[in-house]
């Protein structure tokens, strides 16, 4: 009775507010409503304080509510109102809840979380300053989260859970070794983030107690459950990826991926084993068992024998965590109310409902009986509720699973129509390039077939031209042989009028004629026709000179008698060259057919060549446009050379940047020296690169002067904030402040700058003036943050020098005239070995003393030519007082020289008369070492290096190390002498006293170990204050203090 009214009552209290705020809307506004009251009690409910785990009914309500609104704003609504950074185990449980989520919930909550990627590292970064309990936990949860988010965002084919097939894993690798290489080194970071989380957990854990039982314990180790499934997904692909690269790939080429995972492999088997048996595991998960030995990648077979590890989580149990949470979500109380009342009418009546206490008007029963009645009703309605709401609970956690399926089912229809879009798409794309790549190939074959005719064309005219010139040879030789017949008959015909002695005249008119003619045979090879009415008309005179001559031969017939007979011979030659003539000019004339012939061919070969010609040029024109287009592709690919190449120079001062942030970072120091350097080298690299910038601008042909400037300028910048920031480590707060404020400006002008030069139409107007005005103001910080000089005027630091200088060379002479009388002392006083140990140690210390006078002198010598060569028109003391910091050096290593000649005086006395030590000796010469080191560095680095006294200098620095050897190794000798006189005898003794003898020697070792034990913390802790006081003469306390 008591159950039911309190059930009543609980369901009477929230009926009117209910009612109330739905009354005022519609009915998707309350719905809604109603949605986001329950999602914000179940987040709330599973991110709590309290250190116990997550129970899995309210996670399970989250992930619902993901794929209800197909986000995740509700959720992150709901977080942005939770102190995170104040509650560590509050922050733990949200990156166990935001981890389901990312696992199990709709695909857009990694999309509605990327919004939030910033908030979660300076989450990160906050909790990472805590070395104990949830503060690490936390920050490296954070890190494994935002590992996740990147790898989905870079990988989308994989699912939140990474539950993928062989074929989806292949698809993702697009068949490119190369994007199989880069995911498996993806894969290998998330799994790291992975085991490191596991390793973390399980070290803030006290395993030597049941830990897994507890609370707190389950807190830590509920989260592990989604790491356990993470790593057997990454686990199988990894090994997966691994044999498909070694099939493609060198094994040298994976020696770095194979030892990365044989390391990760050892570590999850063990987390694996670790794991299965703690108890709270047990009911919760089944843990998979990786193999023996990790598989062999350099066997392909080996791959056969791989089992992939499976994680099987038990069929959940009719638990009250299991259970729908019915009472955070809006229930419809009216409803409710009115089934109880039509179940209560249909056992007692409307009658009895209307009065359900009106008793008398039951007839025929008593007041027992009616009590009984009552009692087992009430009982019947007890457990009629408790199957009603067994019931809804059944149906509304079928319903939930039912709309959790849904959404899956709808989330991989809409990736497998992602998918055949993107199938599509890669489809016409592939038809175009094939299309493109057909077109190319018969412009290729048309071009060949245009070629092989030009160079067809080109081989037979070269044949026509040898013909040609064969024929031409042929016409000349033959003129040649027909000059020489005529030469013949010419000869011929001279000696015919040198034998008529009387017929002189005749005979010279007759050569003259053949003279004539032979000319004119020579200029008919030329001119044929001309040459032809030439003969003719030398024939008609010949003739009639011939006529002549037989009338003159009648009539001197008489006189002349014996002479007919050799007129009648040359008669007789005359007809014979006559009929030669004749010959000649036939072949004149045929020759004359043959070369108009061969003018006619020549024409047509001309003609041919013209055509071909142009032919040649048209192509020639082709090739000019296109090696346009090749230049014009190789500016364009030099452009993208540049690009990439600025790319690369933004990543790195953009890593810059990203290292400021960086907690591991904080330990990393630096000096103001060597920051100014930096910011020097920057500012002369900005100087060259708006140079070569200039010129590229100019030219726009040759980016490879620009490139390397590009490089340095990237590598410097990010040199010189990183320097920057490690030297505001060390400096006070509010110089730091400004400090990294500078580097943070100068690396955002840097990548303004360098996003510049990657776009041509700002390419030309990009300016690094403000990187530059940047540096400057990180000089400007870096000297007022110098450590400051000595507290001594300026105006006195160069007579300071010279005083030290000279305070020096009268200490190293006084301990020359110490050492000279303690020599003359002991030769006086001592005899045997001690007068030789004295003796040869008084002159090393004396020949050490020397090389000290002789480097003095020649570092003053140095200095005077540093102050002339340096100082120009200014005074010796204003050189020193501009160069302080060296002047402040020089004084220093001044001091330290002649202090330790004093010391070593003092020590060799004490020596001479026996009461020092050796050992204290040998510690002052080595210490005068030093000294003299210091001083030689302090004058030499403003010497030019070609300096001869630099040279000299350098020579007294041996001088001084070698006397130094000196006086070691003569002390070393001395007290071998000395010890081996003062050796004892043990052959008188007897065996007691030499047992005895031997004790005493024991206690006395350890009483020397103790007591050199002791000697070296005291010299440490000596040479701490020692570097403690050097810091507050070089003003190092000062610039803490500002």
């Amino acid at each position: 009775m008591d159950r039911v009214s309190s059930s009543m009552k609980q369901v009477s209290n929230p009926l009117p507010k209910v009612l109330g705020r739905r009354g005022g809307g519609s009915g998707l506004d309350a719905e809604r409503d109603g949605f986001e009251r329950s999602q914000t009690v179940s987040i709330n409910k599973a991110i709590n304080t309290q250190e116990v785990a997550v129970k899995e009914k309210h996670a399970r309500t989250c992930i619902l509510g993901t794929h209800h609104e197909k986000g995740a704003q509700t959720f992150w609504c709901v977080v942005n109102r939770l102190p995170l950074s104040s509650n560590a185990v509050l922050c733990w449980k949200f990156c166990h809840v935001f981890h389901k989520l990312l696992r199990d919930g709709h695909p857009n909550v990694l999309k509605d979380s990327l919004r939030y990627k910033n908030e979660l590292i300076d989450m990160g970064r906050m909790w990472g300053h805590l070395s104990e309990g949830y503060g690490q936990l936390c920050s490296i949860y954070l890190k494994l989260l935002r590992t996740k988010m990147e790898f989905h965002i870079k990988n989308p084919r994989f699912p939140g859970n990474l539950q993928m097939s062989d074929r989806q894993l292949d698809e993702a690798g697009e068949k490119d070794v190369n994007n199989f290489f880069q995911l498996t080194v993806e894969m290998f970071d998330y799994l790291e983030c992975e085991l490191n989380l596991f390793q973390t957990v399980f070290n803030s854990l006290d395993m030597s107690r049941s830990v897994s039982v507890t609370a707190a314990g389950q807190c830590r180790l509920a989260p592990l459950i989604q790491v356990i499934l993470d790593c057997s997904h990454l686990y199988d692909y990894t090994v997966k990826l691994l044999f498909k690269l070694h099939s493609c790939l060198p094994a040298d080429t994976l020696q770095g991926h194979r030892d990365r995972f044989l390391e990760q492999f050892r570590k999850l088997k063990d987390l694996f084993y670790r794991s299965s048996n703690l108890q709270y595991f047990k009911r919760l998960i089944q843990i998979p068992q990786l193999p023996e030995n990790p598989p062999n990648f350099l066997r392909a077979s080996a791959l056969s024998e791989h089992i992939s590890p499976v994680v099987v989580i038990p069929a959940e149990t009719s638990s009250p965590d299991s259970e729908p949470i019915t009472d955070l979500v809006e229930m419809d109380t009216a409803s409710q109310q009115s089934l109880f009342d039509n179940k209560f009418d249909d056992i007692f009546g409307s009658s009895f409902g209307n009065d359900p206490f009106n008793f008398n008007s039951q007839n025929g029963m008593n007041k027992d009986d009616k009590d009984r009645l009552i009692e087992q009703l009430y009982r019947e309605i007890s457990g009629l509720k408790e199957e009603l709401e067994n019931f809804k609970a059944e149906s509304h956690r079928l319903v939930m699973q039912l709309r959790g399926r849904i959404s899956e089912l709808e989330a991989e229809l809409a990736e497998q129509q992602h998918l055949k879009r993107q199938a599509l798409d890669e489809s016409d794309f592939l038809h175009t390039e094939l299309d493109e790549l057909k077109k190319q190939r018969e412009d290729t074959e048309k071009a060949q077939k245009s070629l092989t005719e030009i160079e067809r064309k080109a081989q037979a005219n070269e044949q026509r031209y040898t013909k040609l010139k064969e024929k031409y040879s042929e016409l000349v030789q033959n003129h040649a042989d027909l000059l020489r017949k005529n030469a013949e008959v010419t000869k011929q015909v001279t000696v015919a009028r040198q034998a008529q002695g009387d017929m002189e005249q005749e005979k010279k008119e007759l050569e003259d004629s053949f003279q004539r003619m032979s000319e004119q045979m020579q200029r008919k090879s030329q001119e044929q026709t001309e040459v032809l009415e030439a003969l003719k008309r030398e024939l008609a005179a010949s003739k009639q000179e011939l006529q002549s001559l037989q009338s003159t031969l009648e009539s001197s017939t008489q006189s002349r008698g014996e002479q007919s007979t050799r007129i009648a011979s040359l008669e007789q030659e005359k007809d014979s060259w006559t009929q030669a003539m004749a010959q000649h000019n036939q072949e004149v004339a045929n020759l004359q057919a043959e070369l108009q012939h061969l003018k006619s061919m020549l024409d047509s070969e001309q003609e041919s060549s013209t055509k071909t010609l142009e032919a040649l040029q048209a192509q020639l024109g082709k090739k000019e446009s296109c090696e346009q287009a090749l230049q014009q592709q190789l500016l364009d690919q030099q452009f993208f050379l540049l690009q990439c190449t600025v790319q690369e120079a933004e990543q790195m001062v953009q890593d810059s940047l990203n290292q400021l942030n960086d907690p591991a970072h904080i330990s990393c120091v630096s000096s103001t020296d060597y920051l100014l350097s930096r910011t020097l080298a920057a500012s002369d690299c900005i100087e060259r690169l708006q140079n070569t910038h200039g010129k590229y601008v100019s030219s726009c042909t040759d980016v490879s002067s620009l490139l390397p400037c590009v490089a340095m300028f990237a590598h410097l910048i990010s040199d010189t904030i990183l320097q920057g920031s490690a030297t505001a480590h060390m400096a006070p707060l509010e110089p730091a402040d400004l400090l990294l404020e500078a580097c943070k400006q100068c690396g955002n002008e840097a990548l303004h700058y360098l996003s510049a030069l990657k776009d041509k139409a700002s390419l030309e107007n990009a300016d690094c003036t403000p990187v530059r005005n940047c540096l400057s103001r990180i000089s400007a910080i870096g000297e007022e943050l110098q450590p400051k000089g000595l507290d001594v005027e300026q105006e006195e630091l160069g007579d300071l020098v010279d005083k030290e200088m000279a305070a020096t060379s009268a200490a190293v002479e006084i301990a020359t005239a110490r050492i000279e009388d303690m020599l003359s002392k002991s030769r006086a006083g001592d005899t045997g070995v001690k007068l030789e140990v004295n003796e040869r140690i008084l002159g090393s210390c004396t020949g050490l003393m020397q090389a000290i006078q002789v480097l003095v002198l020649a570092s003053k010598d140095l200095q005077r030519e540093i102050v002339e060569s340096g100082r120009g028109a200014a005074s010796p003391r204003e050189f020193y007082a501009k160069n302080s910091r060296w002047t402040e050096g020089l004084i220093s290593a001044s001091k330290a020289v002649g202090w330790g000649a004093t010391i070593m005086v003092d020590a060799a006395d004490l020596v001479v008369q026996g009461k020092g030590k050796f050992e204290e000796l040998m510690v002052c010469s080595h210490e005068i070492a030093a000294s003299t080191a210091q001083l030689v560095a302090a004058s030499k680095v403003k010497a030019d290096k070609d300096s001869a006294n630099l040279s000299k200098l350098q020579q007294a620095s041996r001088g001084v190390n070698q006397a130094t050897a000196g006086v070691v190794a003569s002390t070393k000798s001395g007290k071998l002498q000395i010890e081996e006189k003062d050796s004892m005898d043990f052959s008188s003794m007897t065996l007691t006293q030499i047992k005895r003898q031997e004790m005493d020697s024991q206690v006395r070792v350890l009483e020397l170990e103790n007591q050199l034990q002791k000697e070296r913390q005291k010299l440490g802790e000596l040479r701490k204050k020692h570097y403690e006081l050097a810091g507050v003469a070089e003003g190092w306390d000062e610039d803490a203090a500002d």
